[in-house]
């Protein structure tokens, strides 16, 4: 027997029991084990860890009933089982559009299929054409943190060469780029991550472990954070009668420092520099680069273009 079919055979067991199976159970009921204790025991260890890989919740609880207790095994169905989640036809409908229109990379359409079939999705519900319009990209770690965002798991991965530990709230597609937005739990604040960005694997914690908040901020896409490559560390100073304004406007703003005057010190990820000139000049005389001096030479130079010297200046 195919080792495909005994691991359906032991979740269709694992599923229909009403009390735990021991190993001996699983042994009697599901077919295609060895008769050999050892080969056994490997087997179904080896089956076990591969089901729990995939996703699959197989609860491991000690089962008393017996002359001596023994370790027994069950799936519980309100863990295993999608949740109906109230889709309208309509709903259905555009789901099925969607992912007929858009082709996930690394994602094999018959899987989209059938997670709409799973939902109750409308068949024939097709592209016009029959062909993806478009391509989106799945980042290796998508669907550790999709898992982690649906199940309330705190999730933990190298960012900028720092650990995070991120409650997940939103994932996002946004420009070409998937982000995640969250409570980042070492600043105690809103934070948002590029995916791509994220170096390594995501480790997830367990189910449940926060609370949700009622209104879930979206990513934030600043225009000095756009582009690839490194990012230069930027100081901002801003006047006391425009930070409140900007503050308030962009909460995810890290203030570095709080002058006497009221002023505060903005710090930057800057990526791309006409979008913190463009920033700037929003801010007139009211703002002015710290560092690095290159971009304050920048910013300067940028200005420049514009004034005309007095000498040139027409009598009229």
């Amino acid at each position: 027997m195919a080792k495909l079919d005994r691991l359906l055979n032991l979740v269709a067991a694992l599923i229909d029991t009403t009390v735990p199976l021991t190993a001996e159970d699983i042994r009697t009921r599901v077919p295609g084990y060895s008769d050999s204790d050892d080969a056994f025991h490997r087997s179904f260890e080896r089956d076990k860890d591969d089901l729990r890989e995939l996703g699959v919740p197989i609860e491991t609880v000690t089962v008393d009933h017996l002359e001596q207790p023994r370790s027994g095994y069950t799936i519980l169905k309100d863990r295993y089982e999608l949740a109906d989640p109230g889709l309208e036809p309509d709903e259905l409908a555009a789901l099925h559009l969607a992912a007929s229109a858009i082709q996930v990379e690394g994602l094999d359409p018959e899987d989209a299929d059938e997670g709409l079939r799973k939902l109750g999705g409308l068949a024939g519900a097709t592209a016009p054409s029959g062909v993806p319009l478009g391509a989106v990209s799945m980042p290796s770690q998508l669907l550790d943190l999709f898992g982690a965002t649906l199940e309330r798991r705190v999730a933990t991965f190298r960012y900028a060469e720092l650990e995070r530990r991120v409650q997940p709230h939103r994932l996002q597609f946004e420009r070409g780029r998937w982000y995640l937005s969250g409570h980042d739990l070492e600043r105690d604040a809103h934070r948002s991550f590029r995916l791509d960005r994220i170096d390594g694997r995501v480790s997830v914690g367990d189910p449940g472990a926060f609370e949700r908040p009622d209104e879930v901020q979206g990513v934030v896409l600043r225009p000095w954070e756009l582009g690839d490559g490194e990012s230069v560390a930027t100081r901002v100073q801003i006047d006391r009668e425009l930070a409140r304004a900007v503050l308030a406007d962009d909460p995810g703003l890290v203030v570095a420092e709080t002058l006497e005057d009221g002023a505060v010190i903005i710090e930057l990820a800057v990526r791309n520099v006409w979008g913190l000139t463009g920033f700037m000049v929003t801010m007139l005389d009211r703002a002015e680069i710290l560092e690095p001096e290159q971009y304050r030479t920048a910013l300067v130079d940028w200005v420049s273009r514009f004034l005309a010297p007095a000498s040139t200046a027409v009598d009229r």
